[in-house]
């Protein structure tokens, strides 16, 4: 388990990483500067949120927190898939940051499954 959580702060601190790398790269006006904005807060937000899950006083507290990390996730997606079909971004830039977002849905789902299992 402790791996596992490793790699999964890990993973989620160079999502953000490469949001951030994401949003220096776009251009400062019109609809990609908002979009921007909207994806660099929501795509940090996933790993910060999975660091206080693992500061959890409950389980409830803990799936509560992953949840958190999963909201953020699915609206990072939201804010990607709208700079692509808003032509702000061709897709292939983001297809690999899309991919891992829902890489780290499935495995964040799989996880709260797994506590509330056991609970």
């Amino acid at each position: 388990m402790k791996d596992e959580k490793e790699d999964l702060r890990s993973r989620t601190k160079a999502f953000a990483l490469r949001i951030i790398a994401l949003y220096d790269t776009l251009p400062r006006s019109g609809s990609a500067h908002v979009l921007g904005h909207q994806v660099l807060r929501s795509g940090t937000s996933v790993g910060a949120n999975f660091r206080e899950a693992h500061r959890a006083r409950s389980n409830a507290e803990f799936i509560s927190k992953v949840g958190d990390s999963l909201k953020e996730l699915e609206e990072t997606s939201y804010w990607l898939e709208l700079l692509v079909e808003s032509g702000a971004v061709k897709a292939t830039k983001l297809a690999s940051l899309l991919d891992e977002a829902s890489q780290l849905t499935a495995i964040l789902t799989a996880i709260v499954k797994k506590v509330r299992a056991r609970s």
